[in-house]
């Protein structure tokens, strides 16, 4: 089976709501149309490299290259994990989780996104919590990072709850404008005295090599 040889495919998170995990095909064309109905008003721009300001097509071929380009690129000291989330079985979004030297530095890095239409409803807080429980339960992380332009509010309020600190701030040129982005930072301490949401990780441990850890 693909999986014995790609162990990835079988690492699955669940959280009360959200299922979190590499799609199938068709599933993977499902994000991609999720992608291109929008994932934030026009006027506005969340991300440093602004892939989302293509037509609504190009976004969503876009999304199934990056996806197939991270895995085929993955090695165990530089990864790329982005999962689907579901949010009671539909796709709604990606969850990133990150990382190059993992095994020395014991330090990942998150992003996400979520479709307009599911926003607002608390699943940023859980599919960050999932990815969270991954790196530091499952992967023995030391520390997560994080960013998010000023102006996105609702990735920061996420990232107080969950405990981040500020840890300093860049600069970015974002289509022609300077945009100041504010990086933050989560010990496993504060992971640990700010983890409310329950997580489950399904088919890590044949996936550890692939983390850059002893299986």
């Amino acid at each position: 089976m693909l999986v014995d040889h790609f162990p990835l495919l079988g690492l699955r998170l669940t959280t009360p709501r959200l299922e979190l995990r590499l799609p199938a095909p068709e599933e993977l064309a499902a994000l991609a149309d999720v992608a291109a109905e929008g994932i934030h008003a026009p006027e506005r721009m969340p991300f440093a490299v602004p892939w989302t300001d293509r037509p609504a097509a190009e976004v969503a071929r876009g999304v199934v290259q990056h996806h197939w380009q991270t895995l085929a690129q993955w090695t165990p000291d530089d990864w790329d994990l982005d999962l689907t989330v579901f949010h009671v079985g539909e796709v709604a979004g990606q969850q990133t989780v990150r990382a190059c030297d993992f095994a020395v530095l014991r330090q990942v890095d998150t992003g996400s996104w979520l479709g307009l239409r599911h926003q607002g409803e608390g699943i940023g807080t859980e599919m960050r919590a999932a990815a969270l429980h991954l790196a530091f339960t499952g992967l023995g992380a030391d520390e997560a990072l994080s960013a998010a332009f000023q102006d996105s509010h609702a990735s920061h309020a996420v990232s107080r709850k969950l405990g981040y600190q500020p840890n300093g701030v860049y600069r970015h040129v974002v289509r022609g404008a300077m945009t100041v982005e504010r990086r933050l930072r989560l010990t496993r301490a504060d992971w640990e005295r700010h983890r409310t949401i329950p997580v489950t990780i399904e088919g890590l441990s044949p996936c550890l090599p692939m983390f850059g850890i002893p299986g």
